[in-house]
């Protein structure tokens, strides 16, 4: 398999490797960034559903089902890494931060200015350049709320509400609302 600094740095981020500031592929982080940024001036500036998906389809790498309705402006940094299902609604001005990984799995809906950010940095001011990953999931029939933020790591349960402007630092149970900064458990969902 080669040295860690040998493998490709995208397979290292989805395996949950911290990235150094010094990786000798870290370049390429930049690289993608800008090529999907370049894919993002055409999907943002369209109002046709099937170009859309289409331009998202590239731009993830996957394809994007019929079903499922994008409203732009989205905002990914790279999208490889996110993998959308069946059946979802993202509504306007989300972002989508996924070189840890994102899975938005069939029947969920998204509201408007949705953050989903699956890396982030360490606390050490001395290594704090280095990325550190954590794979998002949202588990089918979640709502995520007006301008929530869920953060690295989390999985959102099957059914499950977050509130709107939550921020989302821990896994959220299947059938459970949370709401508030940091999310908490408001109340179960009856099933």
């Amino acid at each position: 398999m080669g040295t860690k600094a040998n493998r490709d740095i995208f397979k290292q981020l989805l395996n949950g490797e911290t990235i150094s500031s010094s990786n000798n592929q870290a370049h390429r982080l930049l690289e993608e960034s800008f090529a999907t940024k370049k894919m993002l001036l055409l999907l943002n500036n369209t109002a046709d559903p099937s170009e859309i998906r289409s331009i998202l389809s590239e731009i993830t790498n996957s394809q994007i089902d019929k079903s499922t309705t994008v409203f732009t402006p989205i905002h990914i940094n790279y999208g490889k890494n996110t993998k959308i299902g069946k059946n979802v609604f993202i509504n306007f001005d989300c972002t989508f931060l996924d070189l840890g990984g994102i899975t938005i799995e069939d029947n969920v809906l998204i509201a408007p200015r949705v953050n989903i950010i699956s890396e982030g940095h360490p606390i050490s001011s001395q290594t704090r350049k280095s990325l550190v990953p954590g794979a998002v999931r949202i588990k089918k029939n979640a709502w995520i709320g007006t301008a929530a933020t869920i953060l690295s790591g989390v999985t959102v349960g099957e059914n499950s509400i977050v509130a709107a402007g939550a921020v989302v630092a821990k896994d959220v149970p299947d059938n459970t609302i949370v709401g508030g900064i940091p999310a908490k458990i408001i109340k179960a969902i009856p099933e």
